[in-house]
């Protein structure tokens, strides 16, 4: 993977540098501009990808009848922490581009969850054999639940409505996980813990979504070309403040989901394995993996953060009340260079990498 990581890095800045150079305006640049981009948005998940293969080459994990397993906790657990830091860039730099879009969140929340239940993975990866076991019927009718609650979902959140269904399966997900039967009492204690965890996160958003910011969009009053600030179009306002003890509320969702992702990535066989034969018992497994959530949710709000209210967001995070920015003709990721003399702007993030 390390030798793959140096295509990317190299195309990311052959390409910085093309761009730099303003050419081909109308027919090869926009093109470059939109890969360019692409490239820059895959180094997340690259990055996250490579990590993981580091932690499970320094353990010895994954070989043999163990990759099935290796597979399904990896990828569901980065899965639940991919979903917290949508929500987390959402709350913190998003809130303008929902509104815009016309559509509530939820209702980008019912699509992921059914696409994922459609090709849930759970059911290729930990389903062994011709016979199947209690563990197999449960991963497979978890897929089941993903696909049908997230076409119920969809079909209540359209028209930019807000839909509890999103967070009703993140509970029932983690109630199922939470009973999920194991061979050691220590990966019992582990996946309950995960499974409370993730049901925290389900109902926190189900308390954010009807209590803290009900409302993406403000009605307009016929005739007059006012908005209306209703009353839950004036709590969404307070919600929106810097300092709203709402907005704060609204950080608990996506770190609990980071937090249960992390859990359900530590709770392989092998890892518990080795973790019981060296006598460490659960709460300090579960403290450790809690630590480490904590560390990564930092790192996520904080890079968050950054983008913001640095370089080219800087002078309009210092205008915006919020701290959230707003994507102009001057700041947004792509625009024309003009005819005039002025300098370009900058095309992407990462130009200048």
């Amino acid at each position: 993977m390390a030798n793959i990581l140096f295509i990317p890095i190299a195309l990311q800045l052959f390409l910085g540098v093309y761009l730099k150079l303003h050419i081909h305006e109308q027919t090869l640049r926009p093109w470059a501009v939109r890969l360019h981009g692409l490239v820059g948005k895959a180094y997340p998940i690259l990055g996250w990808v490579q990590m993981l293969f580091g932690a499970i080459t320094f353990g010895g994990y994954c070989r043999g009848d163990n990759l099935g397993q290796c597979l399904a906790h990896y990828i569901m657990g980065s899965g639940f922490i991919a979903y917290g830091t949508i929500m987390a860039i959402l709350l913190l730099v998003g809130e303008a581009w929902v509104r815009r879009s016309g559509r509530s969140p939820d209702w980008w929340d019912s699509w992921v969850i059914m696409l994922w239940g459609i090709g849930e993975l759970n059911t290729f990866t930990e389903h062994r054999g011709s016979s199947w076991s209690v563990k197999d019927m449960q991963h497979t009718i978890l897929g089941v639940l993903w696909w049908a609650g997230g076409i119920l979902g969809i079909y209540l959140s359209r028209n930019n409505q807000r839909s509890v269904v999103p967070a009703f399966i993140i509970i029932l997900t983690g109630w199922a996980m939470s009973d999920h039967a194991q061979a050691l009492m220590l990966s019992t204690k582990v996946h309950a813990l995960f499974g409370y965890t993730l049901m925290s996160a389900g109902l926190a958003r189900i308390i954010e979504i009807c209590f803290v910011a009900p409302k993406y969009a403000l009605e307009v009053v016929p005739g007059d070309g006012h908005s209306e600030h209703t009353l839950d179009g004036a709590r969404e306002d307070v919600a929106t403040a810097p300092s709203s003890p709402s907005r704060a509320f609204r950080h608990l969702p996506p770190f609990l989901l980071v937090a249960s992702g992390l859990l359900f990535m530590s709770a392989t066989d092998e890892e518990l394995h080795f973790v019981n034969d060296n006598g460490m018992d659960h709460v300090t497994y579960i403290l450790i993996m809690f630590s480490i959530a904590f560390v990564l949710y930092t790192l996520i709000v904080t890079l968050i953060n950054l983008y913001a209210t640095s370089g080219r967001n800087a002078a309009s995070a210092a205008a915006a009340s919020d701290g959230a920015i707003e994507l102009t003709e001057g700041n947004k990721w792509y625009a024309p260079v003009p005819a005039t003399d002025v300098e370009p702007a900058n095309h992407v993030i990462g130009d200048d990498d």
